[in-house]
């Protein structure tokens, strides 16, 4: 029989393990840390030592091509090298280039050229008569009278084969043009010498022995080829060059790991460009990468002795500090023990003020805590079977209350239910689910669908015939629309016309829980609306012939000199006011009807505005006079036109200022103005009257309301005025409005959109 031993660790050992690990893991991580930041570190410090060093062989680079330069100027500046160039005494300038050569035995070639580059005399293959291939340098010299240094690509035969073992046709040559010119300053010929650029030109020997061993220096031609004796030591792959040409010739700077034969480098290459800006080849520095190995590895051993340090360290921390924590945990695992085993008269004993410390100060009061809450449990456990009985006899009480209670709801529903039977109007109820709850017997006459077909249904299922699917469209508008805005509309269904009502249903929170819609047949009411209508227009016009025949008569009476006694007159004037008064109630009858009957038709032309309230106020004046009114027309000019019928525009005007001289006393006036507004102009008409009161003004606009002066004994006109007034601005696409002056008065406003035409 085999035991099995469970393996268990100690406090003490997990506490030790857990702060090794985490000693551990925390150097671990600053190791990886500390050597990316060495690897970066390392990085920049050779990209900037590469860069120092590339601008250090720059130097060198471009004060050899000036030294050539100013070794040339001695020899060239004598006058009899003038008088030669102007003789184009060949075998004396070739004489004088031997003497150069041989004082600067560094030159590789030297060619005496005339002003048009043609050659005069040179030391080489070239023959006299020949033009020089680098004739753009001779005329760019003459241009700026002055010598021109510039980095070529050697062509053909350029470089003297005896001063150069084996001359490389694509070598890189810094040339040296030394104008020539006359007394007079103009150009006569040219020297043009160079020397071809390897390594040893452009750094010396002992400069690049103090640099390093481990630093390589290449000057290339524009394919990267390398130039001079090192061409066969240093050399670039085509992965390289595919990587390093296109940046130079881009006019960039290379930055970046390359190879060198079989080994790798971090260089710099640095395009070399002509006079004329073509890319001729490089100037690149090169560190090998067995250098930085050697300077990481050095990195890396002081790391790793210093970790073996702290590794020993953390292993005596982690003892210590595990041996310190790891006795108040026993003595609170113990306490533990205790509480569960039902002790809760233990407490433990941990000195210190540590958080140990304050730990066990908590355990003790929690025990305490404890121990108080179970005597406190046990007091009150025979509190709570008297209180249990006691919610027994409640709940029983309870339950009798909720029975009689549903019974009422019963009642107030059937109560209900009868109610909606009984109702002439239909109403159709749905849940927030657009389900059909209510759908009561009215509604069933009007539709003339049986209620079973659309309790509980959705309305969007429903498919019946009849009317009620035109209101199905309504309802899901509703749903998604404004739920706290109802709507009414009027629905035809075969002979009947109904009245419907929409109007959501909410809970208590406000939330949407459906809608309630209410159907009235009001086909009955609309024929007698109609019958209404053509009655009264049928007696205006049957009235308006007789009485405008009889003003006619009274006119003509009154217009007579004599035959007339003064209370025959008066009497006369008397039926006549009266009979302009019925003259003009039966216009406004008959207006009224063809608005409502829908024949009222506007001539809509652009009209200026200051004619309309020209002829407003001239139809007026007559009127303003008698009531001792005067009419003041504050309209600007230059406004724009309105878009108007001419007469009924001037028909509004004229009844809102007939209205203000009524109701402005005597001696005082009333002003006309206009403003522009966006896209209308306002019109207002301003009296010095009482201001309206405020109960009264939304009835200014109702048909058959006159405005009462107690003052007065008789009701001021028809009370259709004001209505004739805002059926025209509706049609007009404008509107009217009443509000009262701000120092007293009456102010009527109205707006007229603007024409884009002229009048």
């Amino acid at each position: 029989m085999v035991s099995t031993m469970k393996f268990r660790l100690s406090i003490r050992v997990k506490l030790f393990l857990s702060i090794l690990l985490a000693i551990l893991v925390s150097y671990v991580i600053l190791l990886l840390l500390t050597v990316r930041q060495i690897d970066a570190s390392l990085d920049e410090k050779i990209t900037r030592e590469l860069e120092t060093n590339l601008g250090f062989v720059r130097y060198h680079f471009h004060a050899g091509a000036n030294q050539i330069t100013s070794s040339l100027l001695v020899p060239v500046s004598r006058p009899k090298v003038k008088n030669y160039l102007k003789q184009r005494d060949t075998d004396e300038l070739t004489g004088i280039l031997i003497s150069v050569l041989k004082s600067l035995p560094f030159l590789q070639f030297a060619d005496f050229v005339d002003r048009d580059g043609k050659v005069l005399a040179s030391y080489g293959k070239w023959q006299s008569g020949y033009r020089h291939d680098l004739d753009y340098l001779v005329k760019e010299a003459e241009r700026k009278r002055e010598p021109v240094v510039s980095f070529e690509k050697s062509p053909p035969g350029l470089i003297v084969p005896g001063r150069s073992a084996e001359p490389d046709p694509e070598a890189i040559v810094t040339t040296a043009v030394i104008p020539v010119a006359d007394d007079r300053g103009e150009p006569v010929g040219a020297l043009v010498a160079g020397v071809a650029i390897s390594r040893d030109i452009v750094i010396p020997y002992e400069i690049r022995k103090s640099i390093g061993h481990d630093l390589e220096v290449m000057v290339t031609t524009s394919n990267l080829k390398v130039s001079g004796e090192d061409g066969e030591k240093f050399y670039l792959p085509a992965s390289s060059k595919e990587a390093i040409i296109p940046v130079l010739s881009a006019g960039s700077t290379y930055t970046g790991e390359v190879r060198i034969g079989n080994l790798p480098y971090q260089a710099v290459f640095e395009p070399i460009r002509n006079l004329r800006g073509e890319l001729v080849g490089s100037l690149s520095v090169a560190l090998s990468k067995e250098y930085l190995n050697k300077m990481r590895g050095q990195y890396l051993e002081n790391m790793i002795a210093s970790g073996v340090f702290g590794i020993l360290l953390a292993f005596g921390i982690a003892f210590v500090a595990s041996r310190h924590l790891s006795i108040p945990m026993r003595e609170l695992s113990l306490g533990v023990k205790c509480i569960e085993s039902g002790n809760l008269d233990y407490r433990v004993k941990v000195a210190g003020n540590d958080e140990f410390g304050v730990l066990a100060n908590s355990f003790n009061s929690m025990a305490e805590a404890l121990q108080d809450r179970n005597r406190t449990i046990k007091s009150k456990t025979v509190d709570l079977e008297v209180l249990n009985s006691c919610l027994h006899e409640m709940n029983e009480l309870l339950e009798t209350k909720v029975l009689e209670r549903t019974s009422e709801l019963q009642m107030e529903k059937g109560r209900l239910e009868a109610i909606l039977a009984s109702m002439a109007e239909g109403v159709v109820v749905t849940d927030r689910d657009n389900r059909v709850i209510v759908f009561n017997s009215a509604a069933q006459k009007i539709f003339g669908i049986a209620p079973y077909k659309m309790i509980g249904r959705s309305v969007d299922e429903i498919d019946v015939k009849g009317g009620f699917h035109q209101l199905i469209l309504s309802i899901r508008d509703m749903r998604t629309g404004d739920l706290l805005a109802g709507g009414e509309k009027d629905v035809s269904i075969g002979r009947k016309k109904l009245r419907v009502s929409l109007s959501p249903l909410l809970d208590q929170l406000w939330e949407f829980a459906g809608i309630v819609m209410s159907v009235r047949d009001v086909t009955h009411e609309d024929e007698i609306a109609r019958m209404k209508t053509e009655f009264i227009s049928t007696v205006s016009h049957e009235l308006k012939t007789p009485l405008t025949s009889m003003k006619g008569s009274l006119q003509l009476i009154l217009g007579r000199e004599k035959g007339l006694n003064e209370t025959e007159r008066e009497l006369l004037g008397v039926c006549f006011r009266n009979t302009n008064r019925l003259v003009q109630l039966i216009s406004d009858i008959l207006d009224i009807s063809r608005m409502e009957s829908g024949k009222f038709d506007l001539q809509l032309k652009p009209c200026a505005v200051g004619s309309l309230v020209s002829s407003a106020m001239e139809e007026v004046a007559e009127f303003a006079v008698g009531h001792g009114v005067e009419i003041l027309n504050d309209c600007e000019e230059g406004l724009p036109n309105v878009l108007c019928d001419r007469e009924r525009l001037i028909q509004v005007l004229t009844n809102l200022l007939s209205n203000a001289v009524q109701n402005t006393p005597e001696g005082k006036s009333i002003t006309v103005s206009d403003a522009k507004e966006g896209c209308f102009v306002s019109i207002s008409v301003r009296d010095r009257g009482k201001v309206i009161e405020r109960g009264v003004r939304d009835k200014l606009f109702q048909n058959f309301f006159q405005f009462h002066v107690p003052e007065e004994r008789e009701w001021r006109g028809t009370g259709l005025g004001l209505v004739i007034c805002r059926e025209i601005m509706e049609r007009h696409h404008g509107k009217i409005q009443y509000q009262p002056g701000k120092e007293g008065g009456n102010i009527f406003v109205i707006s007229i959109p603007i024409s884009e035409e002229p009048a």
